[in-house]
């Protein structure tokens, strides 16, 4: 009996080091992936306005434009100035692409309606990086608010408010995620283009560590799952389900879109018109080929017939 319990100490102490390492080592990995795809590469724009001016009168009125957030972190977009009093409109990319995803569609926007655009990079992404982490859709609630008091403090030559009391979002993936959070916050956001929405922050960043690192998918999404509570102990990481946050809007003005390009969103996206109240006004459409998740990979056909959805959508809901 003495010589039973000596060995099952003896093992019990063999183990506790190797269970205490791997419990370290998912800890560490859990960790390590989140950190990874919160910091997505630069990438290069790929067109500026100054070489889209070359081809487009508006395009060349496009100015580079900087604001603070309330974090003190400094946001980076593009500015194209609409008719004074008009609303203005707001162009949220997806995760790990820039501003020049939606410079095309910000400018046909201007080009067609006359209402001031605003193109920013979202946090963490953009040829220059000033803020190293991505929260996906958490901080970058606060930036869009930040965004849309910059757009209030524009004047004109005559030191005129250049925008008017509305404001449009337009915002694909994690853009829809920033876009449908800040139109929870803010009743001047009046019309909302939200494209290829995820269920909630943590869908999309599983969904980015499953492409990121496709090898064993079904064990680092779990990894990267953990991970965030750990990465963002700061509580900038908003575990809201996009649902809920639906369900707090009300007397809007909203455009759901989605396609098979982006399957894995189709459906929280289609589900979410279902969340919000009656008093909105909803047009639905998740069978798109592409929607705006790919877009910038369709034909110049595919790519006019999308941009005119979302023009006449906001030339309809922002008209005052």
């Amino acid at each position: 009996m003495a010589r039973s319990a000596r060995i099952t100490k003896s093992l019990f102490s063999l183990l506790v080091p190797v269970l205490i390492i791997l419990v370290v080592a998912l800890i560490g990995s859990s960790v390590w992936l989140v950190y990874r795809v919160a910091r997505p590469q630069p990438t290069a724009y790929l067109i500026t306005p100054e070489k889209f001016g070359r081809i487009s009168s508006r395009a060349a009125q496009v100015s580079e434009e900087t604001w603070a957030s309330k974090d003190g972190t400094t946001s980076k977009g593009w500015l194209l100035r609409g008719a004074e009093g008009k609303a203005a409109v707001i162009l949220f990319h997806k995760y790990g692409v820039n501003r020049s995803h939606v410079l095309n569609l910000g400018v046909r926007i201007n080009e067609s309606t006359d209402l001031t655009v605003l193109m920013p990079d979202l946090r963490s992404h953009g040829e220059s990086l000033q803020e190293k982490n991505s929260s996906f859709g958490g901080c970058e609630t606060e930036d869009s608010l930040a965004a849309i008091e910059f757009l209030r403090g524009l004047k004109t030559q005559g030191q005129m408010s250049l925008v008017g009391k509305n404001i449009g979002v337009y915002g694909v993936e994690l853009g829809a995620l920033s876009a449908l959070n800040v139109a929870a916050k803010d009743k001047t956001v009046t019309a909302i283009i939200l494209d290829s929405v995820p269920e909630d922050a943590d869908q999309l960043t599983t969904d980015v560590v499953r492409n990121r690192f496709p090898f064993g998918s079904g064990l680092t999404t779990r990894l990267a799952s953990l991970g965030t509570r750990l990465y963002y102990f700061d509580g900038c990481f908003k575990r809201d389900l996009s649902c809920e946050t639906a369900k707090t809007i009300s007397d809007r003005n909203i455009l759901l879109l989605a396609g098979v390009d982006g399957s894995t969103f189709q459906e929280p996206t289609s589900k979410l018109s279902k969340c919000l109240p009656a008093s909105n006004k909803i047009e639905t459409k998740v069978d798109l080929s592409p929607s705006g998740y790919s877009i910038i990979n369709a034909s110049m056909e595919q790519s006019d017939a999308y941009h005119q959805r979302v023009i006449d959508f906001f030339r309809t809901s922002l008209s005052e």
